[in-house]
């Protein structure tokens, strides 16, 4: 029995205000929303693991809505650290395991999705699982923007901000 059952919905307003205030330009604000909800929880790796699984998962389910749901292809981007579109090649190596990650959630392997993100967690420097964080949120936000453009559903948590 977990011993916190609230912690997934602090994960989830922490995450949904962290998007705020990235649809808001405050990339640094949402990084402190999301910092402040892992220090919350009783193992701050275990609540950073769980806050991406949970954005990975939402991304999974929308890429896989969108690419369902109209004719237009859906594309992913990969960022660098200042927010500036890159290729795949070029990306940093946690970077590249966001990709995968996601690929995995949108082809239904979430064992094999929490197998990278373990992998990165194990491997990575602090500064590597911030890239990670801000790339998962990242593709939350662009996602759930696209998914409302499209009136296709998007995950309730983020629902409030995407209209």
């Amino acid at each position: 029995m977990d011993a916190d059952p609230d912690r997934r919905r602090r994960l989830t307003e922490a995450a949904a205000q962290a998007i705020a205030a990235m649809r808001a330009g405050a990339d640094d604000g949402a990084l402190d929303q999301v910092a402040a909800a892992v220090r919350d929880t009783r193992d701050s790796h275990t609540g950073a693991r769980e806050l991406m699984l949970i954005l990975f998962r939402e991304c999974g389910t929308m890429v896989a809505a969108l690419g369902s749901g109209g004719t237009a292809p859906v594309k992913m981007q990969v960022y660098d650290d200042d927010g500036e579109e890159v290729p795949i090649d070029e990306a940093d190596p946690p970077v590249r395991t966001a990709v995968r990650t996601l690929l995995a959630e949108v082809h239904g392997d979430t064992e094999a999705a929490e197998a990278q993100l373990d992998i990165a967690l194990h491997e990575a420097a602090p500064e590597e699982m911030t890239t990670l964080m801000v790339q998962a949120l990242r593709w939350t936000l662009r996602l759930s923007e696209e998914c409302a453009a499209r009136d296709l559903p998007v995950p309730p948590w983020l629902a409030d901000g995407t209209a």
